[in-house]
């Protein structure tokens, strides 16, 4: 198993803490949710007991698969300060049970063990997520994330996505402060959308429609957590960096397939103390919506917000 080689940012999944919706839409797991809630912390128990407590009641796979990522995404919290140095120690299955805290690699391990021991074939997958727009188009970077996959069956549609770290909450910028905040929209999670979020590093573990390769991945935008919400389908620029000549409107367009209806369109732009918050007008017919934006001259990270949420980030050069 290969360790993150690199510091684990803020970025890798801030912002990534809204309710989403995954390829389980229409499956009810409240009563799921609601035990491990109640199942609690269980400390000082083993991994295979905490498994086999959560799991038991269940005797539907999916079911058992989801009840060890509620009891990660409840109980373990992100190592802000490993992530700000890419320290990976402290991160094995007995580490992160006696601790309570990991980065992606001790979440993805625990989230590994916790299957197998409930009779669950997973796989941790290690790869690459971009955590900034100065990654865009710059497929240098090491690797630096860790996620899961299961198989629940034979054909490859069997095949899950599951992010067990991006599913237990977020960091600030600084990566010095984790706001537990639960995301069910790691848990199965659309292949697709997952695709334009993580590459794996062996290209065996692609589940689905997924960028060809790692180059064509780092030319995206970074894209955030409330596509799965809006389910998102296509978007335009493909391209993460956006060049625009001063003076020259930039068009945007983002098909969903989801029914969410759209109220407010809003642009996030720059970064630190200059950022702006402006307001754009648009059209929303047939699930396209369409907006355009002149920008001022400069460099800078763009933020699409659909509702007040983020949905991509570009780099904007005006020049």
């Amino acid at each position: 198993m290969k360790m993150i080689t690199k510091k684990v940012m803020a970025l890798l999944f801030c912002s990534m803490a809204m309710h989403g919706f995954s390829q389980t839409k229409g499956k009810d797991f409240k009563t799921v949710d609601e035990f491990v809630k109640k199942a609690g912390s269980l400390d000082s128990l083993t991994m295979g007991t905490i498994s086999e407590l959560v799991t038991k009641p269940f005797a539907d796979k999916t079911e058992k698969v989801r009840a060890i990522f509620d009891w990660i995404a409840y109980n373990i919290s992100y190592d802000c300060k490993s992530g700000r140095t890419g320290n990976t120690q402290k991160n094995t299955t007995d580490e992160v049970l006696l601790y309570r805290k990991a980065v992606g690699i001790g979440y993805a391990t625990l989230f590994q063990d916790m299957c197998s021991s409930a009779n669950i074939r997973c796989l941790t997958v290690d790869g690459y997520v971009k955590k900034n727009t100065e990654e865009i188009n710059d497929p240098k970077t090491d690797i630096n994330h860790s996620w899961a996959v299961v198989q629940l069956g034979q054909s490859p549609e069997d095949w899950f996505y599951v992010d067990p770290t991006w599913g237990s909450g977020y960091t600030d910028a600084d990566v010095k402060i984790f706001t537990k905040s639960y995301n069910d929209a790691y848990f199965f999670a659309d292949k697709h959308l997952f695709n334009l979020q993580h590459y794996p590093d062996n290209e065996a573990w692609k589940l689905g429609d997924a960028p060809k390769n790692r180059k064509d991945f780092y030319t995206l935008p970074l894209i955030k957590a409330a596509v799965y919400e809006f389910d998102l389908n296509k978007f335009s620029p493909a391209n993460g960096n956006v060049k625009i000549k001063p003076g020259k409107p930039q068009s945007f367009s983002f098909n969903f397939e989801g029914k969410t209806a759209i109220d407010k369109v809003s642009l996030l732009i720059g970064e630190n103390k200059k950022q702006k918050l402006k307001e754009v007008t648009f059209s929303f017919a047939s699930g396209v919506l369409s907006f355009v934006h002149t920008f001022e001259e400069g460099d800078y990270p763009v933020t699409v917000l659909v509702n007040g949420k983020e949905l991509m980030t570009y780099l904007v050069a005006v020049e």
